[in-house]
Order: structure tokens, then C-alpha cells, then sequence
């Protein structure tokens, strides 16, 4: 029974204080090695078993966390939902990239409410919205012209280069050290 990931739901959370009590209660078991089975320090199970003996089982059962209201309703975080896919250009900005600056200009122009860009994150992730970082790409890149190239002229280049005996270039070993290398149609 491993208890190791980063990140336990409320419900992951009481199930592993249920089983700490499951281990305490056979005896078979000392706090120490409770705390190693279920990842947690062995204090913790110190505190499980402290609270078990005063408040029993009840006492290690999940609160709810409350926590301060939202300040925008469910139906405006629907609205904001709406809003965040159709687009950045469409709420106003020059380019189609959201930052949480631009959420957040966009939840004080759109619903009058101030929110702090660096606690955006989380519920714009249960929105269903997750960070993204855009491809750097040059503006001038045309994307027929290194299709030729690579059909082209790299098959050239390659072949005199292992005829020559010379290494390729660092680009190309770097592809077949974190894969398989994409073979071009036809060549091997």
C-alpha cells in the first residue's frame, strides 16, 4: 500500500488515516512502521493515534475546507469560460496569447471584480483550461520551402557528409538520441 502521490484528494486523505487506523488498532504494527507504509512522518501517526484515542474514528474523518467565497458567481465563471474560448483578439487584446494578467484585466473590465493574477490559475484549471506555452516560431518561416529543403537538398547534404566520413550536425543526433529518427519518404 503506497501512499506517494504529490498531490491526495480529501477523500485519498481520510482513506489513508483510515488505513493508519486499520494498522494501529492489529497491533501488529508500531507508529514508526505505520508512518513508512503510508509515506508520512511518524509524528502524523503520533497524531492519528492521539486523536483516535480521544475522539475516536470520527476525529480522523475529512472537515470541509471553506475556505473564502469566490467573488464571481457559477454562472460568471460559465460566462468567463465563454469569454477565455472565444478568444483573446475578441476580448480586446492585440494578440490571441491569454496570460493570467490578461484574465484578470478581463474579469475587472468584463465583471468589475479585482482579482490577483497569481490566484487565477487554479480556477482557471477547473475551468478546464491549463497552462500552454506557444511554439517559438519565426514570422518568416514558410513552411513549403523547408518541406523541400528537407526533401531536397538535406539527402545531399547527408550523403556527402558520410561520404566524406565528417559528422552530422548536433541537430541530428539529438533526434535519434530522444527517439527514433523520422526517416524522409524513400530514404533510410
Amino acid at each position: 500500500m503506497a501512499w506517494q502521490p504529490w498531490k491526495l484528494t480529501v477523500e485519498q486523505l481520510e482513506e489513508r488515516r483510515k488505513a493508519a487506523v486499520r494498522l494501529l488498532r492489529s497491533g501488529r504494527h508500531s507508529q514508526g512502521e505505520v508512518a513508512r507504509r503510508l509515506g508520512v512522518s511518524p509524528s502524523t501517526v503520533c497524531e492519528w493515534s492521539r486523536k483516535l484515542k480521544q475522539e475516536g474514528v470520527a476525529g480522523l474523518r475529512a472537515r470541509p475546507r471553506t475556505g473564502r467565497p469566490s467573488k464571481l458567481t457559477q454562472q460568471q465563471w460559465k460566462e468567463l469560460r465563454g469569454l477565455l474560448k472565444a478568444g483573446a483578439i475578441a476580448a480586446g487584446f492585440p494578440t490571441e496569447r491569454w496570460t493570467l494578467k490578461r484574465v484578470a484585466l478581463l474579469i475587472r473590465g468584463h465583471f468589475g471584480v479585482s482579482y490577483n493574477p497569481n490566484y487565477l490559475a487554479e480556477p482557471l484549471h477547473r475551468l478546464g483550461f491549463s497552462p500552454q506555452q506557444p511554439r517559438a516560431q519565426a514570422l518568416e518561416r514558410n513552411e513549403s520551402l523547408v518541406e523541400a529543403w528537407l526533401r531536397r537538398d538535406w539527402p545531399r547534404i547527408k550523403r556527402g557528409l558520410v561520404a566524406e566520413g565528417r559528422p552530422l550536425p548536433a541537430w541530428t543526433r539529438q533526434v535519434v538520441r530522444f527517439g527514433p529518427a523520422l526517416a524522409l519518404p524513400g530514404h533510410q
